[in-house]
């Protein structure tokens, strides 16, 4: 289903701001009062493309209002840095964390935008002495130039994907730490957390993340739940989804209506345990 079929219009995200945050998250806006769960994450949590995403799916399944804090290609530093996201997931009954990509976040090597963490703002002198042969003004996406450090010397493309991963651990277990309350880590993904193989580039989404990552914060987290998509859900593609023919190569690229109705299904019974 695409955009030609349902008009302009086909997909209003309600876009909303909650408290001094600057952050647009999809709306309806909620009130946040009385029992809620808050769901943190990338792009999957947010539900681009899709009418109802896993977080409204699970709160019509359990009856409880589910606040929906997702933002697109979103790395750990957005909500751990963001006061009113931290504030409504202590309030929360249960906070469920996406899990995300390691690449768009400020690290000892680059430094990225604080809202918009997919955008690459700087290099550190430690990258520019490390790659003394690349021009960091010709990136702005942290995708980008990482595809094109690994290009120019996989060797060392090593050590910047390693602090990546040590630093992607450190920022997870700061975030869990101010949450404070129950948690519930969600791995959303068409590959489990063993299988970090990939035929060429970087590697498959979320980016440089392991299961020796996951077990790292497993002790930090009140309950871990693993969903990779079936192999009928995979095939679905973006029939269900709604978007623009600009914008079938980003569909292309993201999970379906029903691997969002999976996820949904595997998180219920746990948050209603938790509540």
């Amino acid at each position: 289903m695409t955009y030609e079929n349902l008009g302009q219009g086909a997909l209003d995200y309600f876009p909303c701001r909650y408290g001094k945050s600057k952050l647009l998250f999809r709306g309806p806006r909620k009130r946040m009062a009385g029992e809620f769960l808050a769901m943190i994450g990338g792009t999957e949590t947010y539900g681009k493309f899709i009418e109802k995403p896993f977080p409204a799916l699970v709160s019509e399944g359990i009856g409880v209002e589910s606040v929906n804090f997702g933002c697109v290609n979103a790395g750990v530093d957005v909500f751990s840095n963001e006061p009113v996201v931290i504030e409504a997931c202590v309030k929360a009954r249960v906070t469920v964390v996406q899990v995300v990509g390691a690449q768009n976040m400020s690290n000892r090597f680059y430094a990225v935008h604080p809202r918009r963490n997919d955008r690459f703002l700087r290099a550190s002198t430690l990258l520019k002495t490390v790659f003394r042969e690349v021009d960091f003004t010709d990136f702005s996406f942290t995708k980008h130039l990482l595809t094109t450090l690994q290009t120019v010397s996989e060797e060392r493309f090593n050590i910047v994907r390693d602090e990546l991963k040590e630093a992607w651990i450190a920022r997870m277990k700061l975030l869990l730490d101010k949450i404070e309350g129950k948690t519930v880590l969600l791995w959303f993904a068409d590959r489990a957390p063993d299988d970090a193989s990939s035929p060429d580039g970087l590697g498959r989404d979320p980016l440089f993340v392991d299961r020796a990552m996951i077990e790292a914060i497993r002790p930090i987290v009140t309950e871990v739940v693993e969903v990779v998509p079936s192999a009928q859900a995979l095939a679905k593609g973006t029939k269900g989804m709604l978007y623009s023919p600009m914008e079938e190569p980003a569909a292309n690229e993201l999970m379906g209506l029903m691997a969002h109705e999976e996820v949904a299904r595997a998180l219920i019974e746990p948050l209603r345990r938790l509540i």
